[in-house]
């Protein structure tokens, strides 16, 4: 157990790493061109800008999947990239499906990996939550103003 613990430990570290530069970049991309979508009818920017910043997080997370699968294949887990990296998605977004699992002196890695995916999508869901909720804000004031 402590092994499987000492071995996920720097792919957590990494994913952290890895999770703050993304979010970090999201947050610039967001600041840098939120003046744009300031409009009255900014429905388009909006959704241009939601838009990148939920792919630029979505690529963070593909790429956090990636390393945990590097670590399999390094492991000698699986014997393709491609089934590393299956294994890896399903299990960093929790589904679990259970057609794969790692032996049984690797098993509990799959457990942090999956612990280290959800709380990953989480911070991702809340930057994406501030983000939809500034724009909602936005629209809600030239809403307001356009009243009498």
């Amino acid at each position: 157990m402590l092994v499987n613990l000492l071995t996920g430990l720097p792919v957590i570290l990494l994913c952290l790493v890895v999770q703050a530069l993304f979010i970090a970049l999201g947050m610039r991309l967001y600041l840098r061109f939120r003046p744009y979508t300031l409009g009255p009818n900014s429905v388009l920017p909006d959704i241009l800008l939601l838009s990148a910043v939920m792919l630029l997080l979505m690529f963070g997370n593909s790429l956090q999947i990636a390393l945990w699968a590097w670590l399999f294949v390094l492991l000698g887990e699986f014997d393709s990239v491609a089934t590393a990296l299956y294994f890896s998605a399903v299990t960093f977004a929790t589904l679990g499906y259970g057609d794969l699992v790692l032996s049984e002196s690797w098993r509990l890695l799959s457990g942090l990996e999956a612990a280290n995916g959800i709380l990953m999508f989480g911070v991702s869901t809340a930057v994406m939550t501030a983000a939809v909720g500034d724009i909602f804000k936005n629209n809600l004031r030239h809403l307001q103003r356009k009243q009498p």
